[in-house]
Order: C-alpha cells, then sequence, then structure tokens
C-alpha cells in the first residue's frame, strides 16, 4: 500500500480506526477475532492504526480497545504508527501540579494499557473550553523531546484552534469528520493543513455505514451501544432524501468494478494528498474492502465528473465538525460557542 506523510510519522494511505472491537456497534466480536482481524491488516499493508482511552467504556472498562489493540500489535510494534487519545477533564486538570503532569499520567495509562514505552500519534481527543489546549500543547513539545511521543494532534477542532495550537507546538495531524456527506473542513481545514504541512485523518469517512450502500429503512440497529442510532444521515428519512448520492456511488462503483465504500475512499485519496481516513468496522471483511480502495485509482477526469455529481446533489442530516466536549455520538454534543 502506498504511504502518506502525517507530519513526520510515515503511514498507509488508509488506517485502521479500531474503536468498533470494543464498542460503539453493538455487539462486540470475541477478542481473539478483533487480534486477528488488526493482524490480518497489518499483513494486507496497513501500518497506521487508531485506537482511544476511553474506547470500551460502554461495553467494558476505559482501556480495553487500548489493551486489545496493544495485544494485536505486539509481533510488529515498531513497524507500525500507533495513535491513541486523551480526554483532559477540568477536575483532573485542577488538582494536577500542572497541565504536562496531567497529560503525562494519561500518556504513562495509555502505553501501559498498549504495553509499549511510547505512542506514535498522541491526540487531544477534544477540547474542554475549563482547560488550555495552549498548555496542552506546550506539555506535547515536552514529551516529544522526552521521546515517550512522536508527534501529537487534535480532534474535532476548527481552524483557529489548530492555529493557535500549531503555534505552540507543530501539529502532525487533524482527525476530524469528514465524508462525501460531512465536508465541512473543506472550507478552512484542508486548506490550513496543505499550506501548514498537517494530516488530516478522517473518522466516519463512510458515513458510519452511509456510504456503504448497506443501510436500508429496515436496516435495524442494536439497542445496546450502537452509534449509529443517531447519525443523522442513517434516520430513514434522510436514508430516502440521500438516495441521489449513492446512485452516483452506484455508477462509479460499476465503473470501477469496486465498492460504494470503496468510491468513497477513493475519492478522498485522489482529493488531498494529506488525507488519511480510518474507517472503522468490527468485520474483517469490511476492514479488507476499505483497505482494497488504496487500489482503486481514480484518472482526473474521473474524478472531476464524479466532484461534480456530488457537487449536485443535497445532503439531508449533518453532524458538522464543530468542537466538542462530548464523546457520545448522541443529541447532547456541545458545540463550541463563537
Amino acid at each position: 500500500m502506498q504511504k502518506r506523510n502525517l507530519g513526520n510519522l510515515e503511514v498507509s494511505s488508509i488506517g485502521v480506526g479500531c474503536m468498533g472491537f470494543s464498542h460503539g456497534y453493538g455487539k462486540v466480536p470475541p477478542a481473539q477475532y478483533s487480534i486477528n482481524a488488526m493482524r490480518k491488516a497489518f499483513e494486507t499493508g496497513c501500518n497506521f492504526f487508531d485506537t482511544a482511552e476511553v474506547y470500551g467504556d460502554v461495553v467494558f472498562y476505559p482501556g480495553h480497545n487500548e489493551e486489545l489493540v496493544g495485544k494485536a500489535l505486539a509481533p510488529f510494534r515498531k513497524e507500525v504508527v500507533l495513535a491513541t487519545k486523551l480526554h483532559l477533564g477540568p477536575q483532573e486538570a485542577a488538582v494536577s501540579p500542572s497541565i504536562y503532569d496531567a497529560v503525562k499520567a494519561h500518556l504513562t495509562a495509555s502505553m501501559k494499557r498498549l504495553g509499549t514505552d511510547y505512542v506514535d500519534l498522541y491526540y487531544l481527543h477534544r477540547i474542554n473550553e475549563q482547560v488550555s489546549f495552549e498548555e496542552v500543547a506546550a506539555a506535547m513539545g515536552r514529551l516529544i523531546n522526552e521521546g515517550l511521543i512522536r508527534a501529537w494532534g487534535l480532534s474535532q477542532v476548527g481552524v483557529e484552534t489548530l492555529a493557535k495550537a500549531h503555534a505552540v507546538t507543530p501539529v502532525a495531524a487533524v482527525q476530524n469528520i469528514y465524508s462525501m456527506v460531512e465536508r465541512g473542513c473543506e472550507a478552512e481545514i484542508f486548506p490550513f493543513c496543505l499550506e501548514h504541512d498537517i494530516g488530516v485523518v478522517p473518522f466516519s469517512p463512510i458515513a458510519s455505514g452511509f456510504l456503504s450502500g448497506k443501510v436500508t429503512p429496515e436496516t435495524q440497529f442494536e439497542e445496546v451501544d450502537d452509534v449509529r442510532k443517531f447519525v443523522p444521515q442513517l434516520k430513514k428519512e434522510n436514508l430516502a432524501a440521500n438516495q441521489p448520492i449513492l446512485d452516483v456511488l452506484a455508477d462509479f462503483s460499476a465503473r470501477k468494478n469496486a465498492t460504494y465504500a470503496q468510491i468513497s475512499l477513493a475519492w478522498m485519496l485522489h482529493k488531498y494528498p494529506n488525507v488519511v481516513p480510518i474507517p472503522g468496522s468490527k468485520n474483517l471483511e469490511r476492514i479488507l474492502e476499505n483497505l482494497g480502495a488504496a487500489g482503486i485509482i481514480l484518472s482526473d477526469d474521473e474524478f472531476a465528473q464524479l466532484e461534480a455529481a456530488l457537487n449536485a446533489c443535497t445532503v439531508h442530516g449533518c453532524r458538522g465538525y464543530e468542537e466538542t466536549e462530548q464523546h457520545s455520538f448522541g443529541n447532547n454534543w456541545k458545540k463550541k460557542k463563537a
């Protein structure tokens, strides 16, 4: 698989979002299945795996996903780029001697669960208005100098926050929501990141399955721990309204002998040289399908036709990329005030 750069990190052009092995999509698979799936992804050419300290807080305990990912990647730890994230609350920040100490405590706990003595890419998971992200940025710089992390990033941020943080300690990657139906990042985030050599790592690049074309109004999501119940594009009324987007994908899928999901990933790979999507799944077949999108090459003419067709469609239902303190995918996301 071709490689791309996130700051000083060289990663496969498509990564694996590992959250679903612990929570978020209903019943999780057996641990050994998940471990084997991650190892198969590596064998297929993926060297970029994404987790977070909070993944597992619904079905299992916080940190479950980090433990699982650490076990899966242990045999080839030095050959992969491992990303994880911390969430820093105002109360714990207040009782710590410094923001640096609070961040390092989170990192130390994550490294223990991951079974590693360094993390390649360490994200601040969400901006908390009561915690100075400039101080977090300074702390990340110290951790880089100490060799505990190789690079740092921000998740779900706007360009103003990104610029301020980048001025303190250069940011390697921004992990925001981005897909054919969530294109808010195109206005400011991508231009800024291209100018400053920052990678963009889209989460939910297939819109939680909408862009796979496999979700129908009859699809029943699991009652417990299934974030897809809250995704706007997957609501019945929006599935019908957004059908023209799937019709576009159907056309290009037939032309390129590829799946809808592969076309949606190939589109963003063609559009931006600094984009590295991390589609998540708990299903090995879907993971390999997504990684196979790296081999779907759109010509400039095909891309132009696809882009024009998408631009002619109206998107119904949008989650947006506003900064937020919440980790859930529910309706209680707190958007940052202007």
